[in-house]
């Protein structure tokens, strides 16, 4: 299937070039983008393509833009301009592009005439981590993962902890996350532009911010979870999906059926080997025992110097933690 088009204009010939160069890395946007400086040529190209999506200098005028004939048109601003008549949505178009392409998503998912269109992509592969008991470096296991998988492949990591400190760890601050893809996915279902806009970049790593709430994975089936994420699997591009499943409680079976791999890391003091065995128990009694043997325990390594937010990242990849998951790996995938 066919991307819908992009175009970008604006008089300033490395601001388009840049822009560009970052939208045509990001497939998950999902657009082919075409950049031009000169109006008239702009004009001349929409007169022969259908625009679906125009980002557009705010020093247009209106009657210009109309011309063009592009189907949702948002606005690029200098400083706190004003769109005429108030008929463009605008941005400020020298904020980081990440963050400009999620606005610019949400403008147009608020879009009516949107069809849902959806990407045609293979299936990603889904991989599971999840363990009954805490402090087992489930979340460094499943981030380590992640963006060692994503210096080849399209990863997306998706964190269902309901309170993940990731704000803090990361030290974003987020517009949006899965409190609103769920929100949308249980009103409209999925649309692969509402994904593109809370996806975020931490590394080389995609991800999708966490719950705002607690509250907000209580209201979530187990079911509803996983259908979302097999639309995600099935209609971004992306090759990869880690779920952290974090303490998603007995609804975590239903998720990690659907996985291709199962991770759980555990450990061999006497309380956490009680709760592995509840959890398993709990599987064979409830018509999971296949997802029982298809589950592969790990024991990730410790070291004492782990855990300060200023370097996380580094540590990640470069302690022992990076070792043993290259090892995995490498006999794993």
């Amino acid at each position: 299937m066919a991307k819908r088009v992009m175009a970008v204009y604006d008089t300033d010939p490395l601001y388009t070039e840049r822009f560009t160069e970052f939208v045509s890395q990001k497939e998950q946007v999902g657009f082919s983008v075409t950049a031009f400086t000169a109006l008239e040529r702009l004009k001349a190209y929409g007169e022969d393509h259908k625009i679906e999506l125009l980002l557009i200098s705010s020093s247009v005028s209106r009657e210009e833009i109309e011309k063009i004939g592009a189907a949702v048109v948002v606005m690029l601003a200098d400083g706190e301009a004003v769109s005429p008549g108030g008929q463009y949505p605008i941005v400020y178009k020298y904020q980081a592009a990440d963050s400009l392409m999620r606005e610019v998503m949400n403008y147009y998912c608020d879009n009516p005439d949107d069809s849902g269109y959806a990407m045609a992509s293979k299936a990603g592969r889904i991989i599971g981590v999840y363990s009954p008991i805490n402090r087992c470096l489930k979340t460094s296991f499943a981030l380590t993962m992640g963006q060692l998988l994503a210096r080849d492949l399209k990863v997306l990591y998706i964190n269902l902890e309901d309170c993940s400190g990731f704000r803090r760890l990361v030290g974003e601050e987020y517009r949006g996350g899965l409190s609103d893809l769920l929100y949308y996915y249980s009103q409209e279902g999925f649309r692969w532009v509402r994904l593109g806009s809370v996806v975020y970049t931490w590394g080389e790593l995609d991800y999708v911010p966490p719950v705002q709430y607690p509250e907000d994975l209580c209201q979530v089936t187990g079911q509803m979870m996983a259908e979302l994420i097999i639309h995600i699997a099935r209609e971004s591009v992306y090759e990869s999906i880690i779920l952290d499943l974090g303490q998603f409680g007995k609804k975590a079976a239903e998720v990690l059926e659907i996985c291709d791999a199962v991770y759980m890391p555990v450990k061999d003091d006497c309380v956490s080997a009680a709760k592995i065995e509840e959890f398993e128990e709990y599987l064979m009694s409830s018509g999971y025992e296949a997802l029982k043997h298809r589950i592969q325990k790990i024991k990730p390594p410790y070291h004492c110097s782990f855990g300060r937010k200023d370097n996380y990242l580094e540590q990640l990849l470069w302690g022992e933690l990076g070792d043993y998951t290259r090892q995995l790996l490498r006999k794993q995938l």
